[in-house]
């Protein structure tokens, strides 16, 4: 008995350890992992039709994979394309501006002239050196830019093996989903309803988490074009599908594509737009997220909306982007185990000991 002891516990300990050198070898491709492991579960029902339609697991799965690609990974390379080609019209508008103003401090300074003599009547501006304050600023951003520009293809080619990592687990989860999965579950110690149980609230929680997000998605990108097009911004559709995408991102969200904007409108002199378009994102579309989230990830798990709200935040903070599916998960599985355990321990009414009392 003693040895069989000694032996289960050594085996517990080289299981740990090898589960932790596993996580090691993992952990830089985790992301690209668990985004292939969301978009199998989306778009598991795509793939059932082609299998159905094709022979051949490895034909099924290239062609589902490349469905995803055209779905996902296409529309998101041109519309970058889009935006890179805004950016750079905007950027050659403030420049020529600057230009005839006599460069780009001149020209800040000068924007800067009109609402500092409004605030000076309320407040003394005196001890204020605006102009090498701005200059400060200026070098600052500078350097920043050059930085950024620097780091750019580097970023840009991790970018592209991420996509590559993605799509190559996606291909064999397409193929060997099942198996992985009747695998996995194999080496838990539960029941096959147990199993069955758990695996289809993982399921459910990704799927409810990406229709939120495409929700959030759509609302905040809905109202980021409507408001472009009422401060007569250009290319609203555009911006407004940017919002959409951006809205995925954790904290910043939509703030990419008002925050600038607003910046753009003081820049060029549009003060009172300047003013609508903040309030309307800090006030209106910043609020979506935390209203619409919740309320359709709830809904369709069965989780109190609080518990969501913290679920999504809490994920974020440890895992970043992927933590807005990740969260509910986890909260999922946790909860689907400690009402596996509550029904362990439950003890029939019929099989309880009576005591002298009754």
């Amino acid at each position: 008995m003693r040895q069989q002891q000694a032996n289960t516990w050594f085996l517990f300990a080289l299981a740990a350890v090898a589960v932790y050198l596993l996580y090691l070898v993992a952990r830089p491709f985790l992301s690209p992992i668990l985004a292939a492991i969301v978009l199998a579960v989306v778009f598991h029902p795509l793939h059932a039709r082609i299998c159905i339609s094709v022979r051949g697991s490895n034909l099924a799965a290239t062609l589902s994979t490349v469905l995803v690609i055209l779905i996902v990974f296409i529309p998101t390379v041109v519309l970058g394309i889009a935006v890179t080609r805004e950016l750079a019209d905007l950027y050659r508008l403030l420049s020529d501006k600057s230009i005839a103003q006599g460069g780009i401090s001149a020209y800040l300074i000068r924007l800067l002239e009109a609402p500092a003599r409004v605030l000076g009547r309320y407040v003394d501006l005196s001890g204020l050196e605006v102009r090498a304050t701005l200059l400060r600023w200026v070098d600052t951003a500078s350097r920043y830019l050059l930085a950024l520009s620097g780091r750019a293809l580097s970023n840009v080619l991790s970018l592209i093996f991420k996509a590559f990592v993605v799509f190559f687990t996606l291909f064999f989860l397409f193929r060997d989903g099942i198996s992985i999965r009747r695998s996995i579950t194999a080496l838990l110690p539960l029941t096959n309803a147990q199993s069955a149980r758990l695996v289809s609230r993982i399921n459910e929680t990704i799927i409810a988490s990406v229709y939120g997000g495409i929700a959030v998605g759509f609302s905040q990108g809905l109202l980021t074009g409507v408001a472009f097009w009422l401060l007569s911004l250009p290319s609203p559709a555009l911006w407004g599908t940017v919002a959409a995408l951006a809205s995925l991102i954790p904290v910043v969200g939509t703030g990419l594509v008002w925050v600038p904007a607003t910046a753009i409108l003081l820049l060029s002199g549009h003060w009172i737009k300047a003013l609508i378009l903040s309030g309307c994102g800090a006030a209106v579309i910043a609020q979506i997220d935390a209203l619409v989230r919740p309320y359709i990830v709830g809904g369709r798990t069965k989780m109190n909306n609080l518990l969501i709200f913290f679920a999504l935040l809490g994920g974020v903070e440890a895992f970043g982007l992927m933590g807005i599916f990740i969260g509910p998960v986890i909260v999922a599985v946790a909860i689907v185990l400690l009402d596996m355990l509550r029904e362990l321990n439950a003890v029939p009414e019929m099989q309880r000991p009576t005591t002298v009392a009754e």
